[in-house]
């Protein structure tokens, strides 16, 4: 007679925790669907991006305007580098 009601309450639990269980499955699909969808948009983004820097650099002034955007950001980013080492240095 003592069994009945801890099987019951054992039911109970069991059952609670499945609802918890279900409800975290849920919520967490719902935050992968929105982390796909951000994704999505982030590609097309990205895409859009690419093919403009194609047009630019498909272009003889694009490679150029190009090569010296680069020339001069591997320029500062040395300088700043050989700044800070010769500051800590001291």
């Amino acid at each position: 007679m003592l069994m009945k009601p801890i099987l019951m309450m054992s039911a109970s639990i069991s059952c609670q925790l499945s609802g918890d269980i279900h409800g975290e499955v849920l919520s967490h699909n719902r935050l992968l669907d929105r982390m796909g969808n951000e994704m999505d948009a982030s590609r097309g983004i990205l895409s859009g991006t690419l093919d403009r820097f194609k047009m630019v650099f498909e272009r003889k002034s694009g490679r150029a305007t190009c090569k010296l955007v680069g020339f001069l950001v591997a320029f500062f980013l040395s300088l700043y580098l050989l700044i800070r080492v010769l500051r800590h240095s001291m």
